[in-house]
């Protein structure tokens, strides 16, 4: 798929989930790879990693997804000094019972905003580890279940390195997606001003009014739709093809060999599959083409793969590594 379509695609309006995709086009000017990928991630059951500058709407784009499935939303800034009870809850002792009772963390709520994750250390990380993965939290010999609808949407600042800590890749690998997020246009910029202007102007009571929401019961709905979208055994061929070239890349293309440390897991290959099923969905297609595969692609192998010192030191990005990757291997 070329970024014509790509974005001619975005620009078409999902046709189903309308309430939530109000919600998030209300909220969110421009950014319609970010609105995209947050409604596929939440078709998926999975979590996202946005990467960007500050004030690109990351934590409005939260919110908004929050109201818009009538979901919990809690943030929790990920600082050095950061605890793991401080994200999953601690027990406290309540003195009419004589006894420990366990109190709730933010983890606990259907949307997570992770704010800067890679600020908090590796104790913190384990901790999000198993919500991310397992649905549940663990605390002393008691295991706790989160709610069936739940997602992490983490954020990370791609010039402050200072304080910091690497995601482990097995962290890493528990993304649905890693969506970079870019600075608006002018004209969107324009749109921006005037959306905050009219929103100080205007009642509490009257922008409210104008939410529309979508219902987690709809929201599973369509998760059993999409999942049972149509898919082409050579599509699924493809997909594998496409995985296993990161790991095998001398197959393919000699550039990609000296490009690449180590590929992606499988992980990556039931990303790919999901995510392009979500996409067609949106797309209100009867079944998926090699367009949805690429339209999701970078966004599910850019932080699956691990660049080689020769590709950093002729400074090709992850997603040259990953458009190269789409250019070589055949399509069916």
């Amino acid at each position: 798929m070329t970024i014509a379509q790509t974005r001619a695609a975005e620009n078409s309006p999902p046709q189903k989930l309308s309430g939530l995709r109000k919600v998030l086009e209300q909220r969110i000017i421009g950014q319609k790879s970010l609105i995209w990928n947050m409604i596929i991630c939440l078709l998926c059951d999975g979590h996202m990693l946005i990467e960007g500058m500050p004030g690109l709407a990351k934590t409005t784009a939260a919110k908004a997804l929050a109201e818009g499935v009538e979901g919990d939303f809690h943030r929790i800034q990920f600082t050095p000094d950061l605890l793991p009870s401080d994200l999953i809850g601690t027990e406290i002792y309540v003195h009419e019972k004589s006894d420990f009772t366990f109190r709730k963390g933010p983890v606990f709520n259907n949307i997570l905003l992770a704010d800067e994750i890679n600020r908090a250390p590796a104790k913190v990380q384990s901790a999000l580890l198993e919500a991310m993965e397992e649905k549940q939290v663990t605390v002393g010999h008691t295991t706790y279940k989160l709610p069936e609808l739940y997602m992490v949407l983490a954020t990370q600042n791609p010039i402050e390195q200072e304080g910091t800590y690497n995601l482990p890749e097995a962290q890493l690998d528990r993304f649905l997606m890693h969506t970079i997020v870019d600075y608006p246009t002018a004209e969107e910029e324009r749109k921006i001003l005037d959306y905050d202007d009219n929103r100080r102007k205007a009642a509490p009571a009257a922008t409210s009014a104008n939410i529309s929401v979508s219902s987690q019961a709809e929201v599973f709905a369509a998760r059993r739709e999409a999942a049972a979208l149509h898919v082409d055994e050579k599509l699924k061929q493809y997909i594998v093809s496409l995985v296993t070239a990161t790991r095998e890349a001398e197959k393919y293309d000699t550039k990609l060999t000296g490009w690449i440390r180590h590929g992606a897991s499988p992980r990556a290959t039931l990303a790919l599959l999901r995510a392009a099923k979500a996409r067609a969905w949106m797309e209100g297609c009867d079944y998926v083409s090699p367009h949805h595969i690429h339209a999701v692609a970078p966004d599910i192998l850019r932080h699956r793969i691990i660049p080689s010192f020769e590709s950093e030191a002729e400074n090709v990005s992850r997603s040259d590594i990953v458009a190269q990757l789409l250019d070589v291997v055949a399509i069916p």
